[in-house]
């Protein structure tokens, strides 16, 4: 790989070969759109399909937008900047790095639960092994994955085939229980009750940003960054995009093919059931190849981005970044077994991370206006107008429907 450099106002001394550049932007594209579609969101999306049936296309339509949004701006502006979520943060107020950069490191943690029990419940499904037994298996395979040498490209190569093998199985599944089309294009422009559907919209997108900020801080470790760079980066986050908005559609399409059939989904575990329904014995063995295949991809990815958030912030984790990022899925291995609730794990990440992502993108707006952090470069600003009402519609809805959440995840 070419060595490069950034600072303020000089990007890049050189170029790495267009071959490497091409292969680099899909490895980031399929990193983000695995680790940001993984258990979480299949979760969410079958238990919300599950309660507000074909509505649920509009959060899933809505959420194409919100993505763009976010992508384009945190990607843009951490590849540009060279500098990771929390180095920007450092530099716009000292400090602000530290704690952003823990608050989502300890997100990751909860959500990186949530990945494994997915992974336990997906070999359950394929080989019957108990879940505690798989869930220490996930943490092996893990584990195994930072050991081998050259851990990243491994972890590259990871994204890009398993995220290939995770749509043909998912739109295998989609086009066996296809619902009505033009219901279903319909509300999800003009649904029913559009007031109800705040609580999945935050939901599934904040399930969905563990992703975001993987590929955005895998930008700066494979060396697509700086204003040279811009042309890359933008083909990435577009890729990324693209892969993510098309596995959420087959998604749904799968889970409410099933329900507008009449069929009743398992509250326990609505994605498998649904699975299940829409292609019998064969689409429940598919559902725990695809719940393993996101989950595993989520648990490194996971992983990285936790330690990521924190290794230039601390500088013992950067001398181990390897054997940190081991521990980490050893310690969520562990902690997976004890604890017995995946589901409002799952579903309490999505809105917890709802609630960080305002301050976020917040600071890497705020970013935008400094040279010594993006130079002489000038960020779109229709970006910046989708960031603004991103950072003030999500802020205020996220922490409004908090209450919503527990009245009925977990109880008044």
């Amino acid at each position: 790989m070419t060595t490069q450099t950034t600072s303020a106002n000089a990007s890049i001394t050189t170029s790495p070969p267009p071959s490497w550049k091409n292969k680099a932007v899909l490895s980031v594209a399929f990193l983000m759109a695995t680790t940001s579609v993984g258990p979480g969101f299949l979760t969410q999306t079958a238990v919300f399909t599950n309660i507000y049936k074909v509505d649920m296309a509009f959060p899933v339509f809505a959420s194409m937008f919100i993505t763009f949004a976010i992508v384009m701006n945190l990607w843009r502006i951490v590849g540009v900047s060279g500098l990771r979520i929390q180095d920007i943060a450092n530099k716009i107020a000292p400090g602000a790095g530290y704690f952003i950069g823990i608050l989502l490191a300890l997100g990751a943690v909860a959500f990186n639960f949530g990945n494994v029990s997915g992974s336990a419940l997906g070999l359950n499904v394929l080989t019957g092994v108990d879940t505690t037994w798989g869930a220490l298996f996930t943490g092996v395979v893990g584990c195994l994955l930072f050991v081998v040498h050259n851990a990243s490209k491994r972890m590259d190569q990871m994204a890009r085939y398993l995220g290939l093998f995770m749509i043909i199985l998912i739109a295998y599944v989609a086009m066996t229980s296809l619902p009505p089309m033009g219901e279903t294009l319909t509300a999800a422009v003009m649904p029913m009750n559009i007031e109800n559907l705040l609580l999945p919209t935050l939901t599934i997108v904040g399930g969905a940003v563990g992703g975001y900020y993987t590929g955005a801080q895998r930008l700066v470790d494979i060396g697509l960054q700086g204003k040279e760079q811009i042309g890359a980066i933008k083909t990435a986050a577009w890729a990324g995009i693209s892969i993510a908005v098309v596995i959420r559609i087959l998604l749904f399409l799968a889970v409410f093919g099933v329900i507008a059939a009449g069929g009743v989904l398992d509250t326990n575990n609505p994605a498998a059931d649904a699975f299940k329904q829409g292609a019998g014995d064969l689409g429940y063995f598919i559902f725990g190849l695809v719940l393993f295949v996101a989950s595993i991809t989520s648990v490194v990815g996971n992983s990285y981005m936790a330690t990521s958030l924190i290794k230039t912030l601390f500088p013992v984790v950067e001398r181990n970044e390897r054997n940190f990022c081991i521990g980490f899925i050893a310690l969520t291995s562990i902690g997976t077994v004890m604890m017995d609730m995946p589901i409002l794990l799952l579903m309490l990440a999505g809105l917890i991370n709802s609630l960080i992502l305002p301050v976020v993108l917040a600071f890497m707006l705020m970013a935008t206006r400094r040279k010594d952090i993006v130079g002489d470069y000038k960020h779109p600003l229709y970006l910046s107008i989708m960031g603004v009402v991103i950072v003030l519609g999500m802020g205020i809805a996220s922490f409004s429907n908090v209450g919503n959440f527990i009245s009925k995840f977990i109880g008044s």
